[in-house]
């Protein structure tokens, strides 16, 4: 046991992240950081309702409903922000900033929107702001990209960062389920929300890949420039098709250096097979980094849940037990390292197409004609369902790497055919 002054401890929130954080330290898990370190004790603790039944007992006095019970008191050092959600979240981070106490928080929506603003005030305050928690659950990636891969640049970060979009996925690939059954089953197992519109429409991984993104390039990311799409368009067919082609289906966040600049996006892409990407399933998180002296590393675990997210929290406080005393500047990017966004319009890569058209001669000639025009070449096509009742069938096409540009170009184009009843789907595919 460490002789050592404590390190007092303010917790904001105890919902189930922070009921794992709060049981952590009363088991002594604060203890851990080795001779010389500082132990950790939790004093307070912040909830909106001191009477509700918890899964972990506090000591007597240890909650309160006031922030300044927490935020205010002198004796507190670290405050651990386990609330979520913006506001008032950002505001009680920056009142502790400014009180000189060490942040520690697992809030990618305050680190993505408000970094920027954030991080340079516990530099010139000398305190820590730490958040490892807030990608990849209980996967060390902050860590890694900020100190032991500083000697590389790196190239590209790709990513499965959302273990409820990754759950519903993978249930649609190997069942053939729609995704408003497998969204319902996800919700009744609690792998998806109530409302599940920040995990579905690809917000969170969003916030989580601007956040990489930053550490990594250094590269300041307004959430409005990172490209975006959901997976609740996806239908069943495209999981058989993709299957038939040697791909899955997987919800990518990806920052990749494009010539001069940053293009960071979110959105399902067509993995193939064979790669380790692909076989990243159920509620797993996985983070692909490449760098120029190490090549590529590949991060894996469980990317959510209140153990996983509780071990990145406790891997913060014990650093901060460590060299407390020295009160090192948070960093805030990757030294000289100058990068500016790129738009999604200039992304190149292959990709799948699923046109629905009228099952007739000639058709083929028509589509090829606008790809042609628009410089977009054909790498394989395939009939697959067809709809006697109807006189439709499935037209899925497979193109040479082509530029993001002239694709959508290209299918608002094909979308006005007398003979294409409709554009059903337009994926990209992920180059390995």
């Amino acid at each position: 046991m460490s002789t050592a002054q404590p390190l007092n401890v303010g917790l904001l929130g105890l919902g189930v992240v922070g009921s794992a954080v709060a049981a952590g330290l009363l088991e002594g898990r604060g203890n851990l950081a080795g001779d010389g370190a500082r132990p950790l004790v939790l004093k307070r603790a912040l909830v909106r309702d001191a009477k509700k039944k918890r899964p972990v007992r506090l000591p007597a006095r240890t909650l309160t409903t006031d922030p300044s019970a927490v935020l205010d008191d002198p004796d507190i050092d670290i405050i651990v922000e386990v609330m979520g959600g913006e506001q008032p979240a950002c505001d009680y981070i920056a009142r502790a900033i400014r009180s000189g106490k060490h942040v520690v928080t697992a809030n990618k929506e305050v680190l993505c929107k408000r970094g920027d603003e954030l991080l340079p005030m516990a530099e010139r305050h000398g305190v820590r702001l730490l958040h490892e928690a807030s990608v990849g659950g209980g996967i060390p990636i902050i860590g890694p990209l900020s100190s032991d891969l500083l000697a590389n640049r790196i190239s590209s970060i790709r990513a499965i960062i959302n273990g409820t979009t990754n759950y519903i996925l993978t249930k649609m690939a190997r069942e053939g389920a729609s995704f408003d059954d497998v969204l319902r089953e996800a919700q009744k197992l609690g792998y998806a929300e109530a409302d599940p519109s920040a995990d579905v429409e690809g917000w969170d991984a969003a916030y989580k890949i601007a956040v990489l993104a930053r550490v990594a390039f250094g590269a300041s990311v307004p959430l409005d420039r990172v490209y975006r799409e959901g997976i609740v368009s996806l239908q069943a067919q495209e999981f058989r098709y993709a299957a038939t082609l040697g791909y899955t289906i997987k919800l990518l966040a990806a920052a990749r250096r494009a010539g001069d600049g940053l293009l960071v996006r979110v959105h399902p892409a067509l993995i193939p097979s064979d790669v380790p990407m692909a076989k990243v399933d159920g509620v797993l998180n996985v983070v692909e980094v490449e760098g120029d002296l190490v090549g590529p590393l590949w991060f894996q675990g469980r990317g959510a849940g209140p153990q996983a997210t509780a071990s990145a929290v406790f891997g913060d406080l014990l650093r901060i037990a460590r060299g407390a005393e020295i009160r090192p500047h948070a960093r805030t990017g990757r030294r000289g390292d100058k990068v500016k966004l790129a738009p999604m319009a200039n992304h190149e890569c292959k990709y799948y197409f699923r046109l629905v058209c009228k099952d007739r001669p000639g058709v083929l000639a028509r589509i090829a004609g606008v790809l042609g025009r628009s410089k977009i070449s054909i790498a394989s096509v395939i009939q697959m369902d067809a709809d006697a009742e109807k006189g439709e069938a499935d037209l899925v096409i497979m193109t040479h790497p082509s530029l993001e540009r002239s694709v959508q170009r290209a299918m608002k184009e094909i979308s006005e055919l007398p003979v294409v009843a409709r554009v059903a789907a337009v994926l990209r595919v992920e180059g390995y």
